[in-house]
Parts: structure tokens; sequence; C-alpha cells
């Protein structure tokens, strides 16, 4: 009897000890969890296809990046692709530039209603200098204008945002002007002068996206590579010629920031720890905390995306190359359709 009785205590503790762990395994998704709907590969037709950036322009989807022969090869051109359902995508316009790696392209769109277009042209060897910034212009998307050269010569300006009838963006040091980080600021797209020459003196900062915040303050996502390469956050009020910066603590690549209709901040990045891979992450501007949310399917080349909210969605442009096919393209473009809970808070 007593050996009966012990034999159904062990068998109801050890069902004790599993009912918590069957449970937790069939838990669904929390209802506040940031979760994929769809992604889908959009473009692939060069050898290597990255370093993308997307908008809607007049109900169309326009989705901008490079296509070249590898990472960085002599002859980069810049592709626009349209779309009017973010699933059958179409060439629209294919910018190059004799002689010219033509790289990092963003899109924009100006106070008065102009597409524009921003990258950078890394020059040859018997250039003057390294790289030259340009702007393009466009009225539909097809046809753009010549382009125009913006900022200085060797410092190169990586994502225009413009905040009211301004345009901003941080331009960092190449070749001789390495460790230069300078702001930006031009109300015509074609024409930028510093408004900040040395924002934050041999950080070794580059890549970086500027949010402007409902009450104007400007928030900073800035990469760093040097000895000490955790990403940046940067803070400032108008007229933003002074900066707070706060170490995130975590290295990122290809930064991007959008706040969505809730208020709260969300940024695409590649992340580095565990392999290479492109992720949205919540950006906490009060604690100065940047925490992984989603891992988009990606790995290897990857990242540098594009942000848009649009029907109760996030929808993000980035590249790959997780899909490799060594017979074909090495990186692809990427479109993903993201669900984020808003919070009533």
């Amino acid at each position: 009897m007593l050996e009966t009785i012990r034999k159904k205590l062990l068998s109801l503790l050890a069902l004790s000890v599993l009912l918590p762990t069957t449970a937790l395994l069939a838990q669904p998704p929390a209802q506040d969890a940031v979760t994929l709907v769809d992604v889908r590969k959009i473009w692939d037709r060069a050898p290597h296809n990255a370093f993308t950036d997307l908008i809607r322009f007049q109900d169309r989807w326009y989705c901008v990046f490079r296509e070249g022969d590898g990472h960085v090869s002599p002859h980069g051109r810049i592709r626009v692709i349209e779309s009017a359902d973010g699933k059958s995508w179409q060439s629209a316009a294919l910018i190059e530039r004799p002689g010219a790696d033509l790289r990092d392209a963003k899109i924009t769109v100006t106070p008065d209603g102009q597409l524009m277009l921003s990258g950078a042209a890394a020059l040859p060897a018997s250039a003057t200098h390294r790289h030259q910034s340009l702007s393009w212009f466009s009225d539909d998307g097809r046809d753009w204008s010549e382009g125009f050269p913006v900022g200085d010569p060797d410092v190169w300006l990586w994502r225009v945002t413009w905040h009211g009838p301004r345009a901003y963006g941080i331009g960092y040091g190449t070749a001789d002007s390495r460790g230069t980080l300078r702001l930006y600021q031009s109300e015509d797209g074609k024409s930028f002068q510093p408004l900040v020459a040395d924002l934050r003196k041999n950080s070794f900062g580059n890549e970086s996206s500027i949010l402007f915040r409902k009450d104007d303050t400007a928030e900073c996502l800035l990469r760093r590579d040097g000895a000490e390469n955790s990403a940046l956050l940067g803070t400032s009020k108008p007229p933003y010629r002074e900066w707070n910066w706060r170490d995130l603590g975590v290295r990122v690549g290809g930064p991007h920031l959008i706040e969505i209709p809730d208020g709260r901040v969300l940024a695409a990045v590649r992340l580095y720890d565990g392999g290479a891979r492109t992720s949205l992450c919540w950006l906490d501007t009060a604690r100065a905390t940047l925490t992984e949310c989603l891992e988009l399917p990606s790995g290897g080349d990857t990242s540098y995306a594009g942000l848009v909210w649009h029907d109760d969605h996030l929808w993000v442009s980035y590249y790959s190359g997780h899909e490799a096919d060594a017979s074909h393209a090495t990186t692809s473009i990427y479109l993903a359709k993201v669900k984020v809970p808003l919070s009533d808070k």
C-alpha cells in the first residue's frame, strides 16, 4: 500500500514539473509581439543588389538601391523600381555616372512635392578626391535631373532627412578627411552648408539616421567603427547646434529610424552578435537602449533598410545574401511587411 502511494506521489510530482514547461511551449506569441506578416524577394537582376531605401509617393511604392558586380566594384548604378501593390515591381529608372561607383541611395520627398534621390559617387584613383555626394530630383520617379554635387568632397553625406522647410544630414570623412563628422543643412536639397563642422571629434562615426520628433527634438542613431565600435544615440533641440551623445553598447550597421503612430521608435539595423543579420529593434530614447524585437530573414552581406508605415503595418526594404546563388545574384532586394501592435499608453 505504501509503495503504491509513493508511486502515485512521484507521478503527480513529475506531472507538476512537466505541466508548466508544456504550457510554456504551447503559448502563442505575446499579443504585443512584433511579427513578420510577409517577406518577398523583389529584385535580383544584378550580380550584387544592395543598400536600399523605400518610400510611398503618389500612391505608389518606390524602392531604390545600388546595382554592381560586387559589394565594392568600379561601376555601381542606382536602380529605381516602382510598384502599385508592393508585389509586382518594374524598373522606373537607372542612374549612372561614367567612371563612378554610385552608392547608398536614399529617397525622400521635398517640401514642394518632388522626389529627391541622394547618394555618393566613389571615384577612381585618378580623380582629385575619392568621394562626392550627389542629389537628383524627379516629379514622377522615372525622369531624373542631372546629379547636383552637394556637401564637401570626401565627406560622405549618408542620409538626408527633411524637417519642415530644411533638409539635414550627417556627413562623415573619407580618405584624408577620415574622422570628420559634420552636420549639414539645406533649403533646396541642391546646396548643403555645414551647420556643425565638428559634430563629434575623433569618434569614427559614419552611417546615421536622424529622426525629428513631434516636439522638434532630433534623435540620431550613429554607427561607429573605431576602437570603440558601439552605436551612439545623439539628441538635440533646435537649432541643432548642440548635441548630447550616449553609448548604446551595441554594434550596428546601416541604421535607420522611424517613429510609429503611438510615439515609440523602431530602428532597422545590421547586428553582428551571433552572426550578421538585419533586425528591427526598439530604441528607448529616454534610457538609451536598443533591444532586438524581430530578426528578418537575412544573413551574410545584409542590411541597409528603408522604412515606411502604411496601412497599419511597417514595410521594410533591405538586402541580403542568405539566398545567394553563385551562378546568379550574390545578394537580392527584399520587402517585408511587419505587424507592430500599437501601445494604448
